[in-house]
């Protein structure tokens, strides 16, 4: 194992975890394990306090995982003006470049996956890409930026959207992160409002895997924008078309955006998958 550094396209620098051996997967996932009460908090939400580490002892016996914690590393460097599509792919390829690979596959989970899709029509040196709960079509984008722009809003004054009534786990949520943290998404996906992801499946040529629970279904009060984000409809309703455009579709039966996510939900989708591709490759 080896720790490497990237420079990204703010000037901010990340660390990258490399391990293993064969062909290049890059995990943008905490290596590092939450202890205490980060760990009890995650716990709470039904999260592995682990995720990123029993991602990574997952595959890092077939494959030379590239695990760097890029989520981790926005919430604590904000790029309030600058997280757009083409800024998120110049530090992806960074953190590639930093550890030496050419040629890589990329898995994402949620907004992270949001980022597979426009990494995957921005570079040519992917052998494969996995999308988890972030549908390839149909995606999204209206529904959060309404989201994040609400949530925007509340950091910038979060008396005045304080809520009256707690209809679900969000409404109860204290807001806890800054004006700057909460507007690099908001800038993400206003950047991505005439995205079409549709007209960009012919630029898509390596092989790729779509998965979500079918249960990844999350309806926001008016506090939060008064949508519904349905993740799991697109691979569920749509899964002809998505074969058409080259996809492999997992349904993950009875799993919600959360559990999904697990290493030992996960893992049982992306590892065969991968196993399978590097040995077509």
């Amino acid at each position: 194992m080896k720790t490497v550094t990237a420079i990204l396209h703010d000037g901010s620098k990340i660390e990258a975890e490399v391990s293993g051996s064969g062909l290049a997967v890059l995990l943008p996932v905490n290596p590092v394990s939450f202890q205490g009460k980060e760990a009890e908090e995650k716990q709470k939400w039904g999260v592995d306090p682990a995720l990123g580490r029993h991602l990574i002892e997952g595959l890092n016996d077939k494959f030379t995982v590239v695990a760097f914690d890029y989520e981790g590393h926005r919430m604590a460097h904000p790029a309030p003006e600058t997280l757009t599509p083409d800024n998120i792919t110049q530090d992806i390829l960074a953190v590639a470049g930093a550890a030496g690979v050419k040629k890589f596959a990329y898995y994402g989970y949620s907004w992270l996956a949001l980022c597979a899709l426009q990494l995957g029509i921005r570079t040519d040196r992917l052998w494969a890409l996995v999308m988890g709960a972030y549908p390839p079509i149909d995606g999204p984008y209206k529904g959060m930026l309404a989201v994040t722009k609400a949530t925007y809003e509340m950091a910038v004054n979060p008396e005045a959207t304080s809520p009256k009534d707690h209809d679900n786990i969000w409404d109860a949520a204290d807001m806890t992160i800054s004006a700057d943290q909460t507007k690099q998404f908001f800038t993400l996906y206003t950047a991505l409002q005439d995205f079409d992801d549709r007209v960009i499946q012919a630029k898509l040529s390596c092989p790729r895997l779509c998965f979500a629970g079918s249960n990844d279904k999350q309806e926001y009060s008016e506090r939060w924008g008064g949508v519904t984000v349905d993740m799991a409809a697109p691979l569920i309703e749509k899964a002809n078309e998505l074969k058409k455009y080259s996809w492999d579709v997992k349904v993950l039966e009875g799993l919600d955006h959360i559990s999904a996510m697990q290493p030992a939900n996960a893992l049982k989708v992306i590892r065969p998958w991968l196993i399978a591709k590097s040995e077509e490759d």
